[in-house]
């Protein structure tokens, strides 16, 4: 007789850090799994981001085994929801559940993250198409929906001669007149020894204050509590073959710095940071990375190269495949109207972006110059405080719109998403008509 199934609500950080073997061998089960979700990036961010008292490690266990994991922490303003570790730091989202006990262990989840959720809503940001919290999400007996989130771009895992032959010839013949010019140059690079990860992070995010300076960076990269939580989670990833730091050299100069993230699933290529002389020299930074992580890849390794996420021009040099993750809000019944909440700020943060667009398309047209509030909204895009989701929050416009049930209107956001309402609406009140 199999043992039964249990499950465990952990909210101590302490309680955190002694699951990290269970943690572990769990996530070498769960096929779908990012490095966003293994111990070490987790522990080391609720460190570093983690408010005493928020803290809501869900966790399923058949026996003694764990089976089934969703770290979450509780974030009450401006609505009470449960929300994934990791924050806008980490690209992907997801929860852990052994693929050899799925079904029982999925629908077991399931259950205890109703119970959890309590008065709040469940929403998991940025979830890749295939994570194993969709099995979540099939199985959810209350209100849900599904909203498109960021944009990441993808690569086939090949070597990058195979990489040059998806290329128009013109495109291919100049990025290896490029390669050539980086051995001219004497780029050398060396894959750093674990004992040596932490010294070549810190010069990693030195480079990247250096490339970026008198240009605009994400703030939350310069910040010590970032340094902190890269120098204390990559060195353990990079021993259990969860991430690789390259350094590039010439004349035993380091010149560049990258951290690629690793998974059975993806490679992901997560952050660098460039001296500024590479460029002055004429050489393409992102040829130069990009050939390094090629040259790593084995093959039994990841299928995918992922770019993560980021809708920049220099990636579609490359012809990647366009991949969205995407929203998943979980609702109990009484909660419902906090999805609607959701929903329509999203709508309006979609909208507000859209004015802004044309706004600067007017001034580029030699029409007035787009309102000042143009440059707050990228910079809320950017803001990396965990504590919070991407972007403004409700209180902070004072648009109104109607809720999906015909209630009161609620405070609407503004920014910038993707979701239209009709269709939110609509596949929420389809979701009401299924439940019923």
């Amino acid at each position: 007789m199999r043992p039964a199934f249990s499950t465990e609500l952990v909210t101590e950080g302490s309680a955190f850090a002694e699951l990290a073997t269970d943690w572990e061998r769990l996530y070498a089960r769960c096929g779908t799994a990012t490095p966003f979700q293994s111990h070490a990036w987790l522990h080391s961010w609720w460190l570093s981001y983690g408010r005493e008292g928020r803290l809501r490690l869900l966790l399923v266990r058949e026996g003694g085994d764990l089976v089934a994991a969703a770290p979450l922490m509780l974030r009450r303003r401006p609505l009470p929801v449960l929300i994934p570790l990791g924050g806008s730091i980490s690209d992907h989202s997801d929860v852990l559940i052994d693929d050899e006990r799925a079904d029982r262990a999925t629908a077991a989840l399931a259950d205890g993250l109703s119970a959890a959720a309590r008065t709040a809503l469940i929403d998991f940001r940025e979830v890749r198409p295939g994570s194993a919290v969709e099995q979540v999400y099939d199985r959810w007996g209350g209100p849900r929906l599904r909203m498109q989130d960021s944009l990441c771009l993808e690569l086939p895992a090949l070597p990058m001669d195979e990489l040059l032959s998806r290329l128009p010839s013109g495109r291919a013949q100049r990025v290896r007149a490029k390669l050539r010019r980086l051995q001219a140059l004497g780029v050398e690079r060396n894959v750093v020894r674990p004992d040596e990860v932490d010294a070549a992070l810190r010069r990693l995010l030195e480079l990247h204050r250096l490339q970026w300076q008198e240009r605009k960076v994400t703030p939350e990269h310069l910040r010590s509590r970032f340094c902190e939580h890269l120098v204390r989670s990559v060195g353990p990833m990079v021993r259990s073959g969860s991430a690789m730091v390259t350094e590039f050299r010439i004349d035993d100069d380091v010149v560049a710095v990258d951290l690629t993230l690793l998974s059975r699933r993806l490679a992901g290529a997560y952050l660098y940071g460039a001296h500024p002389r590479l460029r002055e020299r004429k050489a393409d930074v992102a040829v130069m990375l990009l050939d390094a992580c090629t040259r790593h890849m084995r093959a039994d390794g990841p299928a995918t190269l992922s770019l993560l996420r980021g809708d920049e021009p220099y990636k579609h040099h490359w012809r990647p495949r366009a991949v969205p993750n995407h929203r998943l809000l979980l609702a109990r019944r009484p909660t419902a109207p906090l999805m609607s909440a959701v929903a329509w700020d999203v709508v309006a943060r979609r909208r507000g972006k859209e004015v802004l667009r044309r706004l600067a398309a007017r001034a580029g047209d030699g029409g007035p110059a787009p309102a000042p509030a143009a440059d707050a909204d990228r910079h809320r895009a950017h803001n990396h405080d965990s504590g919070r989701s991407h972007g403004s929050t409700p209180s902070e416009c004072r648009s109104q719109s109607p809720r999906a049930d015909g209630g009161q209107p609620i405070a609407a956001g503004c920014g910038a998403d993707a979701v239209d309402a009709a269709d939110a609406t609509g596949r929420l009140a389809e979701e009401k008509r299924n439940d019923r």
